[in-house]
Order: structure tokens, then sequence, then C-alpha cells
């Protein structure tokens, strides 16, 4: 089995189905946190699928003072003249990026003026929540994605196309980590990853634990049947969590394993590493949106390094969205797709309090 053909038949944008020379889709950023004005802005105007057309704010004048600086924003409007339909005739689409407990109100208004959404990770706080977004969504007809980056991310995909052929034989375990140190980035202790009631249930598993969590999930092509936990928090900035640091077993079908960690109060790093019965497969950096990837390959003696060349992953979360849009097709990471990730959490943070395994 020659490994080399895997990488080079490999076609970066692969997903794409679209010529790319259709009217963009305009969209309505709901949320104007750092986050979407130096990733996603950014990176939709780097788009040729997409456009800003509409900023949406708790705060008007944060809204006006965005659209003012941004070329193809026509308004910038409040969260209650969202709600009352103020602009919807000038996007086509929604992108929700505020605190995941206020996800719910936006995808409800979205789906009632018949807009897509794309939304970020995790759907919301609750399952009983991210199921009613899911019913919304699907009431409506309209599209529910969920913004998992690594779906388009190319090494992630390269990797997946490789256990999907079996170039590793039969997948046995999986090793995920995903680490940073959170105050340092946002020095706020009354910062919202932090408060239970607008993030959840946690702040390392629900924000990056579940990136080796769904990046398992993709590259596997299978749906976790139970779960175990462990979590401790010690520092005072992490009083009102209980994930400081995490460590938790995901089981797949066939006795599949994937041993995960996370924490927000620690030196950057992640990696992702699929062990099989013929090979392995590691992803080392893995999660992180500014770092080249560099995946490595292993089976019969032969070893393949290849890095890959960075790409903006928020750009071609948004192409591959808008290009699901235009020829109407589902994308991988749907509403039901992510309840899935839901439910797991939910069994995390379970089976952590009870120390013992829980099934989803």
């Amino acid at each position: 089995m020659d490994i080399h053909r895997y990488f080079d038949e490999f076609t970066e944008r692969d997903w794409q189905a679209t010529s790319g020379d259709q009217e963009p889709v305009r969209f309505a950023m709901i949320g104007l946190g750092w986050w979407t004005r130096e990733e996603a802005i950014p990176a939709v105007a780097d788009s040729a699928l997409c456009e800003t057309s509409v900023v949406v704010s708790r705060d008007k004048e944060k809204a006006q003072s965005v659209a003012d600086s941004v070329e193809s924003v026509e308004a910038g409007i409040t969260d209650e003249e969202f709600h009352d339909g103020v602009a919807r005739d000038i996007y086509d689409a929604v992108y929700v990026a505020t605190p995941n407990a206020t996800h719910l109100p936006y995808v409800k208004s979205a789906t009632e003026f018949g807009k897509a959404v794309l939304c970020e990770k995790p759907m919301e706080a609750t399952v009983d929540r991210a199921e009613a977004m899911v019913t919304a969504a699907e009431d409506a007809g309209v599209t529910l994605m969920v913004a998992y980056r690594m779906h388009t991310e190319p090494a992630v995909r390269r990797l997946r196309d490789l256990v999907e052929e079996g170039l590793l034989g039969e997948p046995v375990q999986l090793h995920g980590h995903m680490s940073q140190r959170l105050m340092e980035m946002i020095p706020n202790p009354d910062q919202w990853r932090l408060n239970p009631d607008l993030a959840g249930p946690g702040a390392s598993v629900t924000d990056i634990g579940l990136y080796p969590l769904n990046t398992a999930r993709y590259v596997l092509d299978a749906d976790p049947v139970a779960v175990q936990a462990s979590m401790d928090s010690t520092s005072d900035a992490f009083d009102a969590v209980p994930d400081e640091r995490a460590a938790f077993t995901i089981e797949f079908p066939g006795g599949v394993f994937a041993a995960c960690t996370a924490s927000q109060n620690a030196v950057q790093s992640s990696h992702l590493q699929v062990i099989g019965t013929e090979g392995t497969a590691t992803l080392d950096p893995a999660f992180f949106a500014t770092e080249p990837r560099e995946l490595t390959v292993s089976r019969a003696g032969t070893r393949v390094d290849t890095t890959f060349e960075q790409v903006d992953q928020m750009r071609e979360e948004f192409d591959y969205f808008a290009d699901c849009l235009h020829t109407d097709r589902e994308p991988v990471g749907d509403g039901r797709h992510g309840l899935v990730d839901m439910r797991a959490l939910e069994g995390i943070y379970e089976a952590a309090e009870r120390t013992e395994r829980v099934e989803l």
C-alpha cells in the first residue's frame, strides 16, 4: 500500500461543488466580540462566496462603529432590532457568535425569517436548548450548521481519508489534546467562558475539549456510545467551573476508544493521534487556527511527514457553508450532528460528577 499517493492526489477544497461565480451569501454577524471582529469578518472579506452585509450587537454604538469600518456592511443594528426583523431583506444567513447560553433566541428569530444559520460551537448551554434550535430549523426548512472548523481543515480531511480507506488498518485508539492559557488571552475573571449561566456546565471541555471530541467523531465517522471523565479546578479564576483541567474517554462502537485531555490553564498545545491495527497517524499541532499542521503517518516501516500550508480556517468554514447553500445539500456538521456533541458533553460532566461510566 503506497502511503505517498494519498498525499500526491490530495485536493485542498475537495468539498467545493460550485464554480465560485455565484452571488455571495450575505451574512448578518451576530455578536461583535473579538472573534467576530478579528477572525470572522476578515475571513468573509477574503471570500469569493460570502460577504458581511449586517452586524448585530447589544450596543447600538458598537454595531454602528463596526458597520462603518467594514465596506460591505449596509446596516449595524441592535439585537432587539434583529429580533424585530430590521434589515432582514439585506442578509441571507446569520452567523451566531454570542455566549453559548444565548444562541437559541437568535437562531429562532433567524429561522422565523427563513434565514440559514451558522452557529458557533458548542450549540448551546444545554441539550434541551440545542434540541429547540434543531426543531426550529427543521420546522422552518432552513439549514443549521455548527461551526466546526476542523471539518474543512485540509490536514484533518486527509487524516479522515486515510482512516476511511484503511491505511492504518482498523482504528483501535485515539489520543486527543487541547490546552491554552485563557486568563492570559482574556485577563478578566468575570468573562462569560467562566460563567456557567452563560457558558454551560464547564470551561475546558465545552470550549476546547470539544475539538478532540468532535474531530475524533469526524475522523472515525462514528458517534460515541459512552463516556468516562475526571476533572479538577484549583485556581481562583476557575472556582465556578469544575474543569480547569479534564481528562475524558470516549467509547465508540466496536471497542474503539478516544482518550482526551483539555485545560484552559496550561501552555498552548494540541494534537490528535489515531492508532490502528496496521499503522499510526499523528496530527501535531492539530487544532489552533494559526499553526500550520504536520501529519505523520507510519505503516510497515514507512514513515511520511507532511506539512500542510496554513489555510484561513474561518474562510474555509464560511465558504463550505455557502457552498452547501448554493448546492442545496446538508453540511456534515448540521444541527443533528451538533446534538450528538451536546449529549456527549452532558455525559462527560455527569461522568466526572458520578465518577463512573455514562452511556449515551
